[in-house]
């Protein structure tokens, strides 16, 4: 168990470290803004084309692993959608990103660095398969439902173009395209450019946590209401508890993944809290208050539900 806390224990560490220094005035909210940018347009971008231009493009051609993210993530979005707008009865938009809050991990930000430490043979490869699901599926699905929401007498056509226009423009999902062309084409980078690449990615385990702890640090808790609770319920435990029973069932149709610590990766990214980008998203569509809170409660939250993950995972 020591083993497991000095792996989420560091990570928090680091948040904590974000945390303090805006609180103590050593950065601002607004420096800490910049510092986020500099983490999503660039070292974000680098640490996700590093991973996937490196490896074969075999390792991405997994039905098993891709799958099972994609079914639970799903499941687990849909639910909490409903949930939340005919049981609570909530807005179009509030359910959308309520459901976004409960089923897209922070993988970057959070379970990347986890994964260095707990299972670094395949950390860049459930990186790479994560990302592909979160950017090409699961932010895609958000928008639409965002824009839906907010402009029901737009044609199909016209919100199809918007979300395809903001997706090419996205740092992340160019470095994702870009990675990917590379591992398929088996060429090698010449050092003029690889070097660059890793100097930016090496900086993003460290600022990214840094950026989440200094984010956190002006959030009022006294706004927690009930909607916060059940999305940290949904992302921290029932999201990896989705995951789990996916690999299972995508098994039983014969697509199974043989490598365990790949499927134990996949369990523990989706134990991560919501990825950093869900209040910038948010806010967009005027629901970045309840984003923002709830992101708060399960980044403090996931320290003991990682570690319970962890636990049972890594056994």
């Amino acid at each position: 168990m020591i083993d497991i806390l000095s792996i989420t224990g560091t990570i928090f560490v680091v948040i904590g470290a974000g945390y303090l220094s805006v609180r103590l005035g050593v950065f601002s909210s607004g420096e800490m803004q910049i510092l986020g940018r500099f983490v999503v347009n660039f070292a974000l971008p680098a640490l996700i084309f590093r991973a996937v231009s490196t490896q074969p493009i075999t390792e991405f051609a997994n039905a098993g692993y891709l799958g099972a993210v994609f079914m639970g993530s799903l499941v687990v979005f849909w639910s909490g959608y409903f949930w939340s707008r005919r049981v609570a009865g909530e807005r179009a938009s509030a359910s959308t990103f309520n459901a976004m809050g409960m089923s897209c991990a922070n993988s970057g930000f959070v379970g990347f660095p986890i994964l260095l430490i707990s299972l670094p043979d395949v950390a860049s490869t459930a990186l790479a398969l994560n990302m592909i699901i979160e950017n090409l599926v699961m932010i895609p699905l958000v928008l639409i439902m965002a824009e839906y929401s907010r402009k029901g007498d737009m044609v199909g056509n016209q919100i199809t173009r918007q979300i395809a226009w903001r997706l090419v423009r996205n740092p992340i999902v160019i470095a994702l395209v870009l990675g990917l062309t590379i591992s398929a084409s088996g060429l090698t980078m010449p050092t003029v450019i690889e070097r660059p690449i890793d100097m930016f990615a090496s900086a993003s385990a460290a600022v990214s946590l840094a950026v989440i702890g200094g984010t956190l640090a002006s959030l009022p808790l006294r706004e927690i209401k009930a909607p916060v609770f059940r999305i940290t319920a949904g992302k921290l435990l029932i999201h990896p508890a989705a995951i789990a029973l996916s690999f299972f069932a995508v098994s039983l149709i014969g697509v199974g993944v043989q490598n365990e610590q790949l499927i134990a990766a996949a369990v523990i990214l989706a134990s991560t809290p919501v990825m950093g980008i869900y209040p910038i998203l948010a806010q967009s569509y005027g629901e970045e208050r309840t984003a923002s809170l709830a992101m708060l409660v399960m980044t403090a939250a996931s320290f003991f539900t990682m570690s319970l993950v962890l636990a049972i995972v890594l056994v």
